[in-house]
């Protein structure tokens, strides 16, 4: 095989396992300074281990005050559900570090609770934001947000001690009054940051085909003039 052959298999190679490798762009670390920030993410929807395609939703959380002892965020949060499908987005949820010892929100989601399950396997969760006055992250009530629908609020974190930085993760979302999905009827779903700030972030596999790239054309030129006679003009120079 040739050194061009070898090189761009092993950029291949490099790409598609940089492309396997979970991203971490869904994990917002915060401090005073990121005031005026935004951060958008994109969810899924899945039940049972099952991904329903055109269950979606997406949120964009804006940090607008931060102290000691509090973070202040506005959210806007849109049930994107695509036909044939319908849902009812009921709650978003994330987890925080440190962890805070209260919260409380404003608009489409006005009920908080700590500390409780999310459904399909997720588990625990540090904070949900919901519609109604249920006592779980579950859900329940009547509101929320219908299919095409976008509603909007604020929300703040609390601290019992003074922290210097926050960091948001685990991003979800609780689908219920699902139509057209056989015999799901409600489910959950996953966010992934899309953007940060107003600056795209780079789909995983995408980052990886370019790393793996330039990878792959730095070891060649390397190549090439390890092998190159003195005096000799390549013709790229």
């Amino acid at each position: 095989m040739s050194v061009s052959l070898k090189l761009m298999s092993f950029g291949a190679a490099a790409s598609l396992a940089l492309a396997a490798t979970p991203a971490f762009a869904d994990a917002i670390p915060l401090d005073p300074s990121n005031v005026g920030q935004s951060y958008t993410f994109n969810y899924n929807g899945f039940s049972d281990g099952t991904t329903i395609d055109g269950l979606t939703a997406s949120t964009t959380f804006t940090l607008t005050a931060a102290s000691a002892t509090s973070y202040s965020f506005s959210y806007s949060v849109a049930n994107t559900t695509g036909a044939p499908l319908t849902s009812r987005i009921s709650s978003f949820a994330f987890n925080t570090d440190p962890t805070i010892s209260s919260a409380t929100s404003t608009g489409a989601f006005s009920y908080t609770t700590l500390d409780s399950s999310y459904p399909n396997g997720i588990g625990n969760v540090d904070v949900c934001f919901k519609d109604a006055a249920t006592g779980s992250c579950a859900g329940g009530g009547s509101g929320g947000l219908t299919t095409g629908e976008t509603g909007t609020g604020s929300f703040t974190l609390n601290f019992s001690s003074p922290i210097s930085s926050l960091t948001l993760s685990d991003f979800f979302v609780r689908y219920q009054s699902i139509t057209g999905a056989g015999n799901v009827t409600s489910a959950s779903g996953a966010g992934s940051m899309t953007t940060t700030g107003g600056t795209s972030v780079p789909e995983p596999g995408v980052l990886g085909m370019m790393l793996g790239g330039i990878a792959a054309i730095a070891i060649l030129r390397r190549r090439r003039r390890s092998v190159e006679p003195a005096g000799f003009i390549p013709a790229y120079a």
